[in-house]
This record gives C-alpha cells, sequence and structure tokens, in this order.
C-alpha cells in the first residue's frame, strides 16, 4: 500500500494507464483519491418486485435466474445476451449487447439483485445492461457507491480502486479540534471516509457526510478569513472626504441613484482606518465601470495610485480606452498592461507604474508579476472577481501595504449567500439599469429552425446590424458530438448559410494579437458576424451588435446565459437574444423558457442556483474559491452558517492558526485553497 501522498499507481487495481485516466479527474495520490466521494448510492437494501418495480426509472429489483439463452448475433453485427429472471409477481427479461461475459458467473436457480432502468410491458419487464449483485455482495454492503467518473474510467473500476485504498484512510490526520466532534457529534475523519465510501446504512452514509461536509466547509471560511484578515488592522491607504460632483459634473449622462449610493459607500471606506474589502455587484448593463472610475478618481485627487485587474486583453484594452476618457481629463494617466505587448511598451509601462507617473494601471494577470512595482498604491480593483483565484487578488493587494480592494462581479449573487461566500467583504449592489437601454427579446428554438434563423440574421445585417454566434466547444468532442464545435460551426453552418457575409472565428486558443484583431474589426464593422465561444462572455461593448445566437444553450447554466445576452442591447436598436437546443428533457426546455421570460439578473442567479447548483451558477470558470469536494453552497447553507461561526471563534483564539494543536487544520487550509489559484 503506497503512502497517503504517494502515487496511486502503486495502488492495486490501478497501474500506469489508469493513473494517467485518474489525473484527468486530479486524483494523483491515494489521498485524493480516498477524498473523491461518492455522488451518490445505489440502495440494495429495499428491491423492488418485478411489477412493483416503476417504469422508465432507475432502480433495484431482486429476482431469482430462470434461464440463459444461447448468445446471438442481431442486426448492426451486434452480439445479444439474454437472461430470464423472475419472483412471484412476474418476469423479467435481462439483455447485454456485445457483453459476452456479462451473464456467464449468474447461477440458475439463483437470486440476485438487478439494477437498471426497467422498461418493456407491466406483465413482462425489462432491464437493458443491469448491474448484477450476488446476495453476498449486498449483506455485505447493501449501499454500492456511484463515483464521477471519466473516459475509459467507470464508477465501478472507481469503486474498485477506492476499496484498495480504504485501509490508508486510518492514516488521514483529523484536523477538526476534539471539542468540535463532541459538540456536533461527528464520527473522526478516517471513520467519516471509511463511511462515506462504504456505508453499512444510510444512516451511518448521512453522518460521514454531514461531518465531511462540516470539515470542508469549516476549513473554506477559516481560509477565506485568513486570507482577507492579512492588513484589516493596518491603517491602508489613508483618503480624506472630497466632494464627488466635479467628476458627475463631468458626465455626458445623469448617473442612476444606485451608481451614487454605491459609490457613497465605496468613498465612506476609502477614508476609514482600514482598508476597504468590498465586493461590487450589478446586473449586466448596471454601469460598475463607471462606480469604478468614481473610486478611481476619488483615489487620485487623494494622491493615490489605482490598479484594475481584468481577466481578457479584450476587456482590459476596453476598460483602459472607457476610463482614460473619463478620468484623463482630470490628469490621471492610465496605463495599460498586458501580455501581448511589445518589449519597448512594457518597459516604458512599467517605469511610468514605478516613478508614479501612471494614475491608472489597467492590465489582466500581467500586472501581478514581479517585475510590476507601484509607488503608491491605494486602490485595487478586480474586475469579474469570479475568474479569478482568492490568491491572486491577494498578490495585488500584496504590491502595496494594505491597500484598498474592490471586487466587481456581473454575476448576481443572492446577498445572504454573498454574505456567507465572502466572510467580512462588503457588498455594494446595482440595482437599476441606467435610462433607455431597450429590453432584449428572448426566444428558444429547436435546430429545425436554424434555416430560418439564419434569415433572419441576412436581413438584421442588410439592416446594417452585427450578429454574434456562441458555441460551447472549439473542437468536437467524441464523448459530446451534439456540441456544436465552433471550428466545425463556423465552416459548415454559419459561413454556408451566410456566403455572402463577413464571418470570421474568435475562440480561447487564438493568440493574444490574432483576438484582439479579429475583436477589433468587430467593434470597427468590418464584420458581420462574429462565431465564437464564451472568451466574448465579458467584457465586449459593440453597440452595432443586435443579435446574439447561443447553440447548444442547454449546456450552459442560466446565468452564463444572461451575461452572454447582455452583450447586445446596447445600442439604440430593438436586439435578442436566439436560444438553440435539441435537448428534449423537460427540467432543460422549462429552464430555458424561464430565461425567455425573465431580465432580472437576481432572478436568473437564484434560479440557477435552486435548480442547478453554484457549478453551473458561476460556469466552468474559476469563481475564486476552492474546489470542493462534497459541500453544497446552495444545499448546505445552514452547515456554513455554523462553520463561519465556528471559524470566526477559533481565529479569535488562535489569528494565524500558528499553534501546535492547529498545524493540521493551517494543512488542510494550504491544501484547499492550492485549488483556488487558476484564472481563466
Amino acid at each position: 500500500m503506497p503512502p497517503l501522498d504517494g502515487s496511486i499507481q502503486y495502488l492495486k487495481g490501478v497501474g500506469p494507464s489508469f493513473a494517467k485516466k485518474f489525473e484527468k479527474l486530479g486524483i494523483t495520490t491515494v489521498r485524493d483519491l480516498l477524498l473523491h466521494y461518492p455522488r451518490r448510492y445505489i440502495d440494495y437494501s429495499k428491491p423492488y418486485t418485478v411489477v412493483s418495480a416503476p417504469y422508465d426509472v432507475d432502480c433495484c429489483v431482486r429476482a431469482t435466474v430462470l434461464q440463459k439463452e444461447p448468445d446471438r448475433r442481431v442486426r448492426g453485427g451486434r452480439v445479444l445476451t439474454r437472461v430470464l429472471a423472475a419472483d412471484d409477481s412476474g418476469t423479467l427479461n435481462l439483455s447485454w449487447f456485445n457483453a459476452p461475459y456479462a451473464a456467464q458467473n449468474l447461477e440458475i436457480g439463483e437470486t440476485y439483485y438487478f439494477e437498471g432502468r426497467v422498461g418493456g410491458t407491466l406483465t413482462r419487464r425489462e432491464i437493458l445492461h443491469p448491474l448484477v449483485r450476488s446476495q453476498a455482495q449486498v449483506a455485505a454492503s447493501p449501499l454500492l457507491p456511484v463515483y464521477g467518473a471519466t473516459e475509459g474510467l467507470p464508477s465501478g473500476r472507481i469503486a474498485r480502486c477506492v476499496e484498495s485504498a480504504l485501509p490508508a484512510a486510518a492514516d488521514l490526520p483529523d484536523p477538526l479540534p476534539p471539542e468540535l466532534l463532541t459538540r456536533y457529534r461527528m464520527p473522526p475523519k478516517s471513520e467519516a471516509v471509511r463511511a462515506i465510501h462504504a456505508p453499512h446504512s444510510t444512516e451511518e452514509a448521512a453522518a460521514a457526510r454531514r461531518r465531511l461536509i462540516f470539515e470542508e466547509l469549516y476549513i473554506l471560511q477559516l481560509g477565506i478569513f485568513l486570507l482577507r484578515s492579512h492588513g484589516r488592522r493596518a491603517a491602508g491607504a489613508p483618503m480624506h472626504p472630497l466632494d464627488l460632483e466635479p467628476f458627475w459634473r463631468s458626465l455626458p449622462y445623469e448617473p442612476t441613484g444606485a451608481q451614487r449610493r454605491a459609490t457613497q459607500e465605496i468613498t465612506a471606506d476609502l477614508c476609514r482606518n482600514t482598508p476597504m474589502n468590498r465586493l461590487l455587484q450589478g446586473d449586466v448593463g448596471s454601469g460598475k465601470t463607471l462606480v469604478a472610475a468614481a473610486a478611481i478618481w476619488y483615489a487620485a485627487q487623494n494622491g493615490w495610485q489605482s490598479a484594475l485587474l481584468a481577466p481578457t486583453e479584450i476587456l482590459a484594452r476596453q476598460h483602459a480606452a472607457t476610463l482614460a476618457d473619463r478620468l484623463e481629463p482630470f490628469g490621471v494617466n492610465v496605463t495599460l498592461l498586458v501580455g501581448g505587448m511589445k518589449a519597448a511598451e512594457r518597459r516604458i509601462a512599467l517605469a511610468a507604474i514605478e516613478d508614479g507617473r501612471a494614475g491608472l494601471v489597467v492590465g489582466t494577470h500581467a500586472v501581478l508579476t514581479d517585475k510590476v512595482v507601484f509607488k503608491n498604491l491605494g486602490l485595487a480593483i478586480v474586475d469579474e472577481q469570479h475568474r479569478f483565484g482568492v490568491r491572486q487578488r491577494g498578490v495585488l493587494v500584496g504590491k502595496a501595504r494594505s491597500p484598498h480592494l474592490l471586487v466587481m462581479s456581473a454575476t448576481p449573487i443572492p446577498r445572504t449567500l454573498g454574505l456567507l461566500l465572502y466572510g467580512d467583504l462588503d457588498i455594494s449592489v446595482l440595482d437599476e439599469l441606467p435610462p433607455g437601454r431597450k429590453p432584449i427579446k428572448t426566444w428558444f428554438i429547436t435546430g429545425r429552425k436554424r434555416r430560418d434563423m439564419y434569415g433572419y440574421l441576412d436581413k438584421q445585417i442588410e439592416a446594417g446590424h452585427q450578429v454574434y454566434i456562441v458555441c460551447p466547444a472549439i473542437e468536437e468532442n467524441e464523448l459530446d458530438a451534439g456540441m456544436k464545435a465552433v471550428k466545425q460551426y463556423y465552416e459548415d453552418t454559419a459561413c454556408a448559410l451566410l456566403p455572402h457575409r463577413r464571418i470570421d472565428l474568435l475562440h480561447g486558443k487564438l493568440k493574444p494579437k490574432e483576438k484582439e484583431e479579429i475583436m477589433q474589426q468587430f467593434k470597427e464593422g468590418e464584420l458581420d458576424v462574429l462565431v465564437s465561444t464564451t472568451v466574448i462572455e465579458v467584457g465586449v461593448d459593440v453597440p452595432n451588435a443586435t443579435v446574439m445566437v447561443i447553440e447548444n444553450a442547454e449546456r450552459f447554466g442560466l446565468s452564463a446565459l444572461h451575461q452572454l445576452r447582455g452583450r447586445v442591447g446596447r445600442g439604440a436598436a430593438d436586439s435578442c437574444c436566439i436560444l438553440i437546443s435539441d435537448n428534449e428533457n423537460e427540467s432543460v426546455k422549462e429552464r430555458l423558457h424561464f430565461l425567455c421570460h425573465t431580465a432580472d439578473g437576481f432572478a436568473v442567479a437564484r434560479y440557477d442556483l435552486e435548480h442547478r447548483g453554484p457549478g453551473d451558477f458561476f460556469g466552468e470558470a474559476q469563481h475564486g474559491l476552492p474546489t470542493l469536494h462534497v459541500a453544497d453552497l446552495v444545499q448546505d447553507t445552514r452547515t456554513l452558517k455554523v462553520a463561519q461561526q465556528e471559524a470566526k471563534e477559533l481565529l479569535t483564539r488562535d489569528p494565524n492558526l500558528a499553534l501546535p494543536e492547529h498545524r493540521e487544520l493551517s494543512d488542510e487550509v494550504e491544501r484547499l485553497f492550492a485549488t483556488a489559484g487558476a484564472m481563466n
């Protein structure tokens, strides 16, 4: 048995080939495998009779084998294996295609448990490709764990490997203080991990899961508090109160009440003797950038530099241009710093940042490198904060002595969840849209109407407008052939159905310079159609674009679809968003119809959270939090509140987890937050 941090390659049943497949799941060590918890269980303790088994539902049926038919070849060259089983209520046909060994170990006259989707008729039920377990297997382990799998690594194989690793669970250190285990009647870590993988009852599985959820949320909250407490007691960048009217008067339009209110909350923070830690939330088009501009102006008038971190080069360049228009009339020099710059441009920018001539630095992760040295950074702003890891925000803040931090997000988070997620971060909400913004019509169609839709797109282009078409993947995936690969879609569909229009392709695998050139062409009206992945989800402001088409819309969370929809409707013309999906699932259809009738981003976020969970809510992009193995930030909010309170109390006694008895806790915080540093 390899040690906890040893490679799973040397674990019985794994080997080099399966070790590579486990890597796709982020599993490289025995510890990783033990912490890869089951998603659900198949409960064999309460089997159905043949007739009582619910139709077209995965369930377990207990029946006795009556006969085994000889294998026979059927249409398509497939080999069919069939077995007839029965109980006192009726008969059950069991079928396997191209699985000659499936029925080999079944004995006539013996009783087994068959799990699968029941079909057939009321008097003659059938299950295709059932999972089979003997009575002895069920007696030993009535709950069969089902794991998140990947290509070539099914749940059953993972379960066998976990079984080999389970003895190592005894070596898992327990990070939770003993008084917490006693207070909340929780089992030790090693016992909980064994029980979640091989429970003897549903009650034991529930107790193990409850303990592991608490631990994960407790460590999450400790990490968030520790990261945010650094510098909390320091003075920050001291600023004095100023009248914002000169800035407001310079605008060509009147700011909304929400923008004024949020700005007042931010400037009040800037004048306190502790650094600001504030989240600015606002729906698509609510004007977060203007609030950021007001805060930057305020910092500049107080003699401090500001930095704005954006997730993409396209967005960074757009912010730099927009903010230069607002701030340079006041003498604030706006300097751009992105990865695609020439060496000479970069040297000039770095010098201006270091000697203080750059009043505002706008950039991508290039701003986080060691070569970037600020003269007096007072305000750090992170745009689209869910795309940055917690550590990356920490690196930006670490470039000065406790600067003020403002993080912005166009992904609306219900306030109660936001307060729990972001610990002691204050929250400002922009809940008004600027006047004059027209509502965006949203339609849901199937692929059968695609050709008609292209006729509509052609008319829009003829009228002088532009179109986005978004696909969820770059290349065809064998496992997901239904997804519209953006390259293939561009060649076979868009160019074929709009042969005389100017069309180009944008995706994340292009070089930054190529992306910038294509985006610039689209912004300047040199392209009619932009076929793209979600790289255009944030930061693209093209007032002339009036149609957003989203292929395979079921692949996106509602909040992501809402973000994409917000890329149009930025000009004077009527705009629309067209969702295309051939998915027959009723819940998918209901979700897409919901978006067609809802423009409120907070309502969209609530629906996404309730129906799909935080993974889909935040989209595939990193949302700045570590990857959680077992806890659900939506379903487990009560536990999250308790964990947050316990974490606060512990840190009042040991602010840096420096005491010897908290060494394991400190290590677990480090381990959990190692997953939080990625950036999209």
